[in-house]
């Protein structure tokens, strides 16, 4: 049986088994989506993004790898993918047709994907977004007429996703509640002589039994000297006496991700460690009274680096107070769609949903991150998330 009769087969069983969403939400997605192309000019939008084809049809796997597209017309939505994702692609996903391409036969996508796009004269593109081959576009322009792609699709689907339904606000509160026991359960086992992987291992754990999905990134688990560094992970090292532990953990329920972040001490906390702390709480309150609607993203960072700035010298801030996030996939949370940092124009619009990752890092010896998912209300931010804001002494 090849992969079109498996479909085939498959689809009179299955067929749309597990969309994570009902009809109705797939549909206001979609009626937003196409009247956003017409007031744009775009007779179709070629995605090639995981998480935004989820967001239009339910499509999901936990092989992003390999090249998958959604092209969506005023007439159709079609979804090419590749025989290995012939099952997902079939109960997971709402659409009017699938073009399957053999996995190994990267050379069979283009002229069906050619095909089903000559009829349409402007074509948008994600061009920063992933899944975009080169070799996919370049070919796809050489037949077709590179005039006819416009880099606009990104943009456009960006501003829909970042303000969230109530569906998805549902999804997560969800995830919410699966991270905050997995942070809970890997904070239990902190001791001195127990690794950073055990830690990690422990919070994993909880968070897959209690409903989580697979990751868009894995948990987060830094002790010590290493939390100073951005973006390492556990890599079997001891924890110390009185070290700081740093915990960064986002569950997915139906791909939606709310991240929290916690720090947890080893022993006693010294002053200085409960300073940072207090410093990451005064912008957390600065930030929840500046994400309103009518303010713009830029505002709300001004006004969290003015609490910053007498201590900017001597501690490392990336930069972003916060990023959007909802559904996505791995190798990140991060939506994309928005980040609250200076010079960002971009206004705060009721039922965005931010991450804001608190993380003071004393280079060479210490970090202290704390960080709550938020959602933006007419009052202003709102935790999904549960986090108690306190260093726990373990």
């Amino acid at each position: 049986m090849d992969h079109h009769a498996y479909r085939h087969a498959l689809a009179a069983q299955l067929q749309g088994a597990e969309l994570p969403f009902p009809a109705a939400e797939f549909d206001a997605r979609l009626t937003r989506t196409r009247a956003a192309m017409q007031a744009a000019g775009l007779e179709a939008l070629l995605l090639t993004d995981p998480a935004d084809i989820f967001y239009l049809t339910g499509y999901h796997t936990f092989e992003v790898s390999v090249h998958t597209a959604l092209v969506v017309a005023s007439e159709r939505l079609v979804l090419q993918a590749p025989s290995i994702e012939t099952g997902p692609a079939v109960v997971t996903a709402r659409v009017d047709e699938i073009l399957g391409y053999r996995w190994e036969g990267i050379d069979e996508v283009i002229a069906p994907l050619a095909e089903t796009l000559a009829g349409y004269r402007s074509i948008g593109i994600d061009a920063f977004g992933a899944g975009l081959r080169f070799g996919v576009i370049r070919a796809l322009q050489a037949r077709l007429g590179a005039e006819r792609f416009r880099d606009d699709g990104g943009e456009l689907l960006d501003r829909l996703r970042i303000v969230k339904s109530s569906a998805e606000l549902d999804c997560l509160r969800e995830s919410a509640r699966i991270t905050a026991a997995g942070l809970a359960a890997a904070e239990a086992v902190i001791a001195p002589g127990v690794t950073d992987n055990q830690v990690a291992a422990e919070g994993a754990r909880a968070m897959l039994a209690a409903g989580g999905e697979f990751m868009s990134l894995q948990p987060i688990v830094t002790s010590g000297r290493r939390i100073s560094i951005i973006h390492v992970n556990h890599k079997r090292t001891l924890i110390e006496a009185d070290d700081p532990v740093f915990l960064e953990f986002g569950s997915a329920y139906q791909r939606y991700t709310a991240p929290m972040m916690r720090t947890a001490v080893a022993g006693r906390a010294s002053p200085e460690m409960q300073s940072v702390r207090d410093l990451c709480r005064d912008l957390y309150e600065t930030l929840l009274e500046a994400m309103r609607p009518g303010n713009s993203f830029d505002a709300a960072a001004r006004a969290a680096e003015r609490v910053l700035a007498p201590h900017a010298e001597r501690l490392f801030f990336s930069g972003v107070f916060g990023y959007a996030v909802g559904a996505q996939f791995p190798p990140s949370w991060v939506e994309g769609s928005g980040f609250i940092a200076a010079g960002q124009q971009r206004e705060f619009v009721a039922d965005m949903v931010f991450h804001l990752p608190l993380c003071l890092r004393l280079p060479g010896q210490w970090g202290i991150g704390i960080s709550d998912t938020v959602r933006v209300t007419p009052a202003g931010g709102e935790a999904l998330t549960d986090n108690d804001w306190r260093l726990g002494e373990c």
